[in-house]
């Protein structure tokens, strides 16, 4: 799968103070988009759109639920819009999330068609582009979107990048903006990658060091501001510039890594998930443990620069997981972490449990 566009400064004159909706406006990104918007000087008016009311002044709010075909009500006089409004939680139910998700995206699209509007911004994620041991670091933007296209959230925002490549021949006279961040870490921010940094050791495959690239909230949302203003049409990333290597994040963070080989961790990985231990299927483990860095050359290109670095977004992210415990991507009470750490040897969950079988099978074939 491949990308048709390169990202370009939209061909159409875009209105200097175009009136924007955002959908989620309540909470997440949506929440922290719709503050930027609403106090900058290049923004008309911001339509504030979710299921229900949050507490932003200065925005008009239309409660409404984004699968809801009336949405296209909602949209009356907005030129453009930027759907926010995903579910990325690693607890949510797959066939519930991807149900949100995929119908969310195909109901704003529509909807925006209907009602006129100019142009539509999806946020998807550099996931799409999918996490290898053999990916060259730094992705071109143009790069194969390799993601696996199963139940996992990269499944859903596969399925999102496809309605958006469809929209342009059903609806001809809108533009559909497709922005992927790297790595989100910020308030309200909770995925398999933060959660990996709950973790009492972080987890690595032989063979491979993973390279980390991140995104706070604010730059993303800076970066959308940005678009807006200049119209930027077509596919792009949102990032850090550069990486970190593995022995960058360990030093910064002081976890130490655990390493086994991939076989293994993959395997357990997906039997502990077929049995309701850890929320999120194997694949998704490949994104902490694999590269997926991607070069943010369109924005570049046109101008802009991220405030954060990555180092400065993995300290925030580590001030924001002080009393949170995770293990593969589970979220545990203190006093579990603690047995958890000690027990396997203070490793993550698809090692701990992989030890823990290892070790009972051991003592049942030398009992009596």
């Amino acid at each position: 799968m491949t990308n048709a566009r390169r990202p370009v400064r939209s061909e159409r004159t875009p209105q200097p103070m175009p009136v924007v909706a955002v959908t989620g406006a309540a909470g997440g990104v949506g929440s922290a988009l719709t503050v930027r918007l609403a106090a900058s000087p290049k923004v008309k008016k911001v339509i504030a759109i979710d299921s229900r009311r949050g507490d932003i002044a200065g925005v008009t709010w239309r409660v409404a639920d984004v699968r809801d075909p009336a949405l296209g009500r909602r949209l009356a006089g907005v030129d453009v819009v930027v759907h926010a409004d995903l579910d990325l939680a690693p607890d949510s139910d797959a066939r519930q999330r991807r149900a949100f998700n995929v119908r969310g995206a195909q109901t704003v699209l529509t909807a925006a068609a209907a009602g006129r509007v100019g142009r539509v911004v999806l946020l998807t994620s550099a996931m799409v582009y999918g996490a290898r041991a053999d990916n060259p670091v730094p992705l071109p933007e143009d790069a194969p979107l390799a993601a696996e296209a199963d139940s996992s959230v990269a499944g859903d925002l596969l399925e999102i990048e496809q309605l958006a490549r469809r929209s342009p021949r059903a609806n001809p006279g809108m533009a559909v903006t497709v922005v992927r961040p790297a790595a989100l870490v910020g308030d309200g921010v909770d995925t398999l990658v933060t959660r990996h940094f709950e973790a009492p050791r972080l987890l690595t495959v032989k063979g491979c060091a993973p390279r980390w690239q991140f995104c706070h909230v604010d730059d993303l949302t800076s970066a959308l501001e940005f678009a807006i203003g200049t119209g930027l049409d077509g596919q792009f990333t949102v990032g850090c510039d550069g990486w970190l290597e593995q022995d960058e994040v360990e030093q910064i963070s002081g976890l130490k890594s655990i390493e086994l080989p991939a076989r293994l961790t993959f395997g357990t990985a997906q039997r502990l998930h077929r049995v309701g231990v850890t929320p999120a299927p194997a694949m998704d483990l490949r994104y902490v443990v694999y590269p997926w860095v991607t070069d943010c050359a369109a924005l570049r290109t046109a101008g802009w620069r991220p405030r954060f670095t990555n180092d400065e977004v993995l300290r925030v992210l580590l001030d924001q997981r002080k009393g949170r415990h995770a293990v593969a991507g589970r979220r545990i009470a203190r006093k579990e972490a603690t047995i958890t750490a000690t027990a396997a040897g203070a490793t993550v969950a698809v090692i701990g449990t992989a030890a823990i079988v290892r070790r009972a099978r051991r003592r049942h074939r030398t009992d009596p």
